[in-house]
């Protein structure tokens, strides 16, 4: 295992190296010095391509990696999500006969076990394939891990875990904990999804979470012919989510189907607390009568009740256009930090909501809301939960296929209908009413405690006995960096008169090293004149930088949108 860690720790470094030594010039001009260089958008994206098709060549792990990165915009810049979101995790099935080899060592001999049994793949992913069998006059899919990719993820993994200090060279302090956090969250993630027992416990629990809805289908699993590397599921054939054109032909309703899947979203994050985590469209299907179909389970979470909790206050505070309520709701989530503008922030989701909003309250969307949020707060510290991200991808990805089946699809509009049928909404008028009651008792008691202390300050005014204290800040070192350039003009105006003193009354020589001194002293000076660490400074954000970004296509909520089919349209 070390060694095969340690080869394709020199493949990985040989893809990588390149990238890493454009990001080290990026900080240092000439690597070890010099100043820093400005990167702009494109060059983003140009960088976030190739780093793409490295993935794609180091196989299984790395196309999961980025996938996974592909949720966290605390980590990548917008640019990277983009791409990274393109990422398809389907690759050629391995032979029948290597295939073969891991059904017989789990369940015995294929044609004992099954009555019939395709050899050919009707699906091909990094970590698992699938085939077409039957058993007991049952059609059945059964899903096989790839031949050899547990001793592959795990020399990975190792590689992974080695290339973190080197990967902590190129990020700033405030993403080294998502990163580090990230590698944890990897290895915990790609483990699960090829534990096939895990998986089939989650998709019983949502199965049995859905069992009285007739416009949800989920396949039972066959327990007798599943294992921790072989999955056998009821086989539910349907049409692919997004294949407009024969779902037309069959006469189904587009929007209906659409307001089914939000609908089955919002139950599993807000009510049930487990979630398919990975609603691409090859993983959605429609059947002949209009049942919405899921498939693959192996990417799955789960949201605990506080987070549950805060979405609600999330999605109402949406409905409302209260902007402080959102930002209170996504600090509370973990997912935007406390030390973050709230002034900013706010000018952040005002843009966002007027950008998405139409005639009437609800005409917005909360998919461009999430993405223009997710385009900004990789400018400020942040560590998002791991299950959030996920969340987040989901929500994403829901909007754009709901988007596809109905251009016209009030996500907002939905999402209000089922928190006010579910009691969410009347939940949350209670709330406000009580803290309203909280705000008028605590200002009677502020009524009757601010005119005694104002009394006693009057009279401290009137005796001068009033001391006002005063605290400085200088977050951005101007004072220091001023006071440095004063001493550095003073010597250098010193040096000079020491220089022209020395060449008049004394010898060349002596004349030399003052001038020297004075060279370098004369160097220093310019050198924090040119330095960025100075008084210049740039804003992290702008409402015109944020128009910029939206009219460039850099991330923006269209992009984010029109993506979202496009980009997974294959079942794993």
């Amino acid at each position: 295992m070390n060694l095969r860690a340690y080869w394709r720790f020199l493949v990985v470094a040989r893809h990588f190296l390149p990238l890493l030594l454009a990001y080290a010039r990026d900080r240092n001009r000439f690597l070890l010095f010099g100043s820093g260089r400005q990167v702009s958008s494109e060059q983003r994206r140009e960088r976030a391509r190739a780093l793409l098709d490295s993935l794609l060549t180091l196989g299984p792990t790395f196309i999961k990696l980025g996938q996974l990165l592909s949720t966290r915009p605390d980590i990548l810049p917008p640019e990277y999500i983009e791409e990274f979101s393109k990422l398809q995790d389907r690759v050629p099935p391995a032979d029948w006969a290597d295939a073969e080899r891991v059904v017989e060592a789990e369940l015995g001999p294929v044609e004992e076990r099954f009555d019939e049994f395709e050899t050919e793949a009707i699906s091909g992913a990094s970590l698992g394939q699938v085939y077409r069998a039957e058993v007991d006059g049952e059609r059945v899919a059964v899903k096989v891990r790839r031949p050899g990719i547990e001793e592959l993820v795990e020399a990975d993994l190792r590689v992974i875990r080695w290339s973190l200090p080197i990967l902590m060279y190129f990020i700033d302090e405030s993403r080294s904990f998502s990163l580090e956090t990230l590698a944890d969250e990897f290895a915990k993630t790609i483990r699960e999804e090829m534990d096939y027992e895990r998986e089939a416990r989650m998709l019983g629990e949502i199965r049995a979470n859905f069992a009285g809805n007739d416009r949800v289908r989920i396949p039972k699993v066959r327990d007798s012919h599943s294992t921790r590397r072989v999955l056998t599921m009821e086989y539910v054939p349907g049409t692919k989510i997004n294949d407009i054109e024969d779902l037309d032909e069959r006469g189904l309703d587009r929007t209906e189907l659409a307001e089914t899947l939000q609908r089955a979203y919002l139950q599993m994050i807000i009510d049930d607390g487990v979630f398919h985590a990975d609603p691409h469209p090859g993983n959605l299907a429609v059947q002949d009568d209009g049942k919405l179909v899921f498939y693959d389970f192996g990417m799955s979470g789960r949201v605990d009740p506080f987070v549950q909790d805060k979405i609600v206050d999330f999605y109402a505070a949406v409905a409302e256009q209260d902007i402080d309520a959102i930002l209170d709701a996504l600090i509370e989530m973990g997912t935007l930090s406390p030390e973050a503008d709230r002034e900013v922030m706010g000018d952040v989701m005002e843009l966002a909501i007027a950008d998405a909003r139409g005639e009437d309250i609800e005409q917005y969307r909360v998919q461009q809301i999430v993405q223009q949020v997710e385009d900004t707060i990789y400018e400020f510290p942040l560590r998002l939960p791991s299950n959030l991200a996920l969340v987040l991808r989901v929500a994403t990805v829901v909007e754009g296929v709901c988007v596809t089946l109905d251009p016209e699809f009030d996500f907002i509009s939905v999402a209000t209908d089922y928190l006010r049928e579910e009691g969410y909404l009347a939940e949350g008028v209670r709330t406000y009413v009580e803290d309203r009651a909280t705000e008028v008792r605590d200002a009677a008691e502020s009524a009757v405690r601010i005119p005694p202390k104002l009394e006693d300050t009057l009279d401290k005014i009137e005796r001068d006995e009033l001391e006002l204290q005063a605290d400085i800040r200088d977050s951005d070192r101007l004072l220091a960096t001023m006071t440095k350039r004063l001493v550095l003009g003073m010597l250098l105006a010193s040096t000079a008169f020491s220089t022209a003193f020395l060449y008049a009354e004394s010898t060349v020589i002596a004349a030399a090293v003052a001038g020297v001194g004075g060279v370098a002293v004369a160097g220093a000076l310019w050198w924090s004149f040119r330095s960025k660490k100075g008084v210049r400074a740039k804003p992290q954000f702008t409402r015109q930088s944020m128009r910029e970004r939206q009219g460039g296509g850099g991330g923006g909520a269209d992009a984010g949108t029109s993506l979202a089919p496009s980009s997974f349209d294959e079942e794993d």
